[in-house]
């Protein structure tokens, strides 16, 4: 992909906000189908693991989402390399605004994603501990949360993390700390899942929010005040932006009166 640094008509960049609007259609659909999917069946068909109706209603879910997930985000990321900007030394102004417009869309994805994982959908599997018997590792508010929310939350995290290094010269050029912190948050916390499943099996029957095996998951936490330098940085860059492309709307706008005016 490569950028034109000058154009015979000035345009004013726009961001993608009907795709975003669509984007989060979608997943309030995908979301919210999910839960009242575990509403209607996770008390009839969810209680027990071996059972065939589990493997039926459940399992297929898992063994068929995991799949997709890991498919879609490495076809993103990988198209998202493949199509990298190689000019982004002759990236205009109003275009590099404009793909600051992309990113921050897609950060606000990553955010609907993470709330809803960490939210609604946690705070049910803590809830769906309490009142039922852990047998397995696997249960409808697991399958939801540690193999379709997370993974879901991860990948919109990296596609943003891609979109800025193969996009934009700020984070093209240099790896940017808080923005690796944030997306690196929600990957951490993995390892302590696998330990959260090996102590509720073995040691804490009872879901106790304050265990010592629900520690390490304050990682994500910690990750999310990195936000804070990330918007420092994209903030800053786009009002240099806005200040380069409103002086150039200012310079067409001149011209092109001057020229009626001689037209005239």
């Amino acid at each position: 992909m490569s950028s034109v640094t000058q154009n015979s008509s000035y345009v004013s960049p726009k961001g993608p906000w009907a795709k975003l609007f669509m984007v989060l259609l979608g997943i309030a659909i995908l979301f919210g189908s999910y839960r009242i999917y575990q509403h209607a069946t996770s008390f009839t068909v969810g209680l027990d693991y071996f059972s065939e109706d589990f493997q039926k209603y459940w399992m297929t879910l898992l063994y068929i989402q995991l799949p997709v997930l890991f498919a879609m985000g490495a076809g993103i990321v990988g198209w998202l390399w493949h199509t990298r900007d190689r000019h982004l030394d002759k990236l205009a102004p109003a275009e590099e605004l404009r793909r600051y417009f992309v990113l921050l869309a897609q950060i606000l994805v990553f955010a609907v994603v993470a709330y809803l994982t960490a939210s609604p959908f946690t705070e049910a599997d803590a809830a769906w501990h309490q009142v039922t018997v852990r047998d397995t590792d696997f249960t409808p508010t697991h399958i939801v949360l540690f193999y379709f929310g997370i993974p879901m939350f991860i990948m919109a995290g990296v596609v943003a993390f891609a979109y800025a290094r193969t996009r934009l010269p700020q984070f093209a050029n240099r790896i940017s700390l808080p923005f690796a912190l944030v997306v690196a948050g929600p990957i951490m916390i993995m390892p302590n899942l696998g330990l959260n499943e090996w102590g509720h099996t073995f040691f804490y029957a009872e879901e106790l929010f304050a265990a010592p095996i629900h520690w390490g998951f304050v990682l994500l936490g910690w990750a999310t005040f990195a936000a804070g330098g990330l918007v420092v940085q994209i903030l800053t860059r786009v009002v240099e932006l806005t200040k380069v492309v409103g002086t150039s709307e200012s310079t067409e706008g001149s011209q092109s009166h001057a020229a009626a005016s001689v037209s005239a």
